[in-house]
């Protein structure tokens, strides 16, 4: 389980997300332009359309303090073990509504059995 809270690097989005050749992404709640801010993708990534035991890394989208836990209960029974997931929501300093903090996700998360690792910024929001 990893985190949209940090700063912003010289580091592309995919190198940071860790989404390398022939990764299976499934991508849930996305803003229009995720695959442009992904943008060189490695070789041969595909994006399911939804969960498999294929699926490499996933990340998800809120806003709310109710779609994570059940995301991630979701999660944990349809993703393979070592598959990555990211979880952003509104960074306080966007002014955009929301009532999720990054100890949100990891009192929701931990129980579950996810690793916090990583944080990292998608967009100024």
């Amino acid at each position: 389980m990893t985190a949209n809270i940090a700063g912003y690097s010289s580091t592309p989005l995919v190198k940071k997300l860790g989404i390398g050749e022939q990764t299976r992404l499934f991508v849930k709640g996305a803003p229009v332009n995720y695959r442009q801010l992904l943008e060189p993708l490695p070789a041969g990534v595909e994006f399911d359309i939804r969960l498999t035991q294929s699926t490499d890394l996933v990340h998800v989208f809120v806003d709310r303090k109710s779609v994570p836990g059940c995301e991630l209960t979701s999660l944990v029974r349809k993703i393979r073990r070592d598959a990555v997931v990211w979880i952003s929501w509104p960074k306080k300093s966007s002014r955009v509504p929301t009532d999720i903090t990054e100890a949100t996700i990891r009192e929701l998360a931990l129980p579950l059995g996810f690793v916090d690792i990583k944080v990292c910024a998608v967009t100024e929001i």
